[in-house]
């Protein structure tokens, strides 16, 4: 689009902890169940510790990764986390001709990576969430397929609610996602939305170094 400014009166996030911050007061207006936060990484890890800290609740880090299109990786025909069922843009799927049974393998690899990036973070599992509301926690919502699986695989533990927290996102993604969540919360959901990281001044990559560190600072 070339056009980074933040329009239409919503104001640019500083960085992941300015939009953490937003976001965190955004849910403190809904009443909570024992929360537990399940920040997305890379990038939600940063927002949800913000998020956890402000809600005095137990913070974990998740991956869900994109199952990629041929050719164009970065285009995802669907997403699957660690655990649960992958979940596919049946549209895409049809346009590219393929069916997620020629997907299987590559479904297989993106979860297995999943599972090996999860561990690497050497956290503790997540605690018994019966009756808890798991809120996932991204940086932002574009098309919304790893929000998605991730919220399948929560779902599959048994949580009382499962709660979508994402400082930004497209209103087509966050509309669609409505039927997967409990409770979405965006403070932020911007007509001309094109990119996740137009809205941030800062929106440099995190790494897998910093997640750990994120993740085995005590929450404040």
């Amino acid at each position: 689009m070339g056009n980074h400014h933040a329009g239409h009166g919503h104001e640019m996030f500083r960085d992941r902890i300015h939009a953490g911050r937003v976001l965190a007061e955004e849910l403190s207006r809904h009443s909570l169940r024992a929360p537990v936060v399940l920040g997305l990484a890379r990038g939600g890890v940063p927002v949800a510790v913000e998020v956890a800290a402000a809600l005095g609740a137990p913070v974990r880090a998740g991956v869900a990764r994109k199952i990629g299109a041929p050719g164009q990786p970065e285009l995802a025909l669907g997403a699957v986390a660690a655990d649960g069922p992958p979940v596919y843009d049946h549209r895409l799927l049809r346009a590219f001709d393929l069916d997620e049974d020629r997907l299987h393998q590559q479904c297989e690899r993106e979860r297995h990576r999943a599972r090996q990036q999860e561990h690497q973070y050497g956290q503790d599992p997540l605690p018994e969430l019966a009756g808890r509301d798991v809120i996932v926690v991204d940086d932002g919502l574009a098309t919304g397929a790893t929000a998605r699986a991730a919220i399948r695989r929560v779902r599959g533990v048994g949580p009382a609610r499962v709660v979508l927290a994402v400082p930004v996102g497209a209103p087509d993604g966050l509309t669609a996602l409505r039927r997967e969540a409990d409770l979405v919360v965006c403070p932020r959901r911007p007509a001309d939305f094109s990119a996740v990281g137009q809205w941030y001044r800062d929106f440099s990559p995190v790494t897998d170094d910093r997640v750990r560190e994120l993740l085995a600072t005590p929450t404040r």
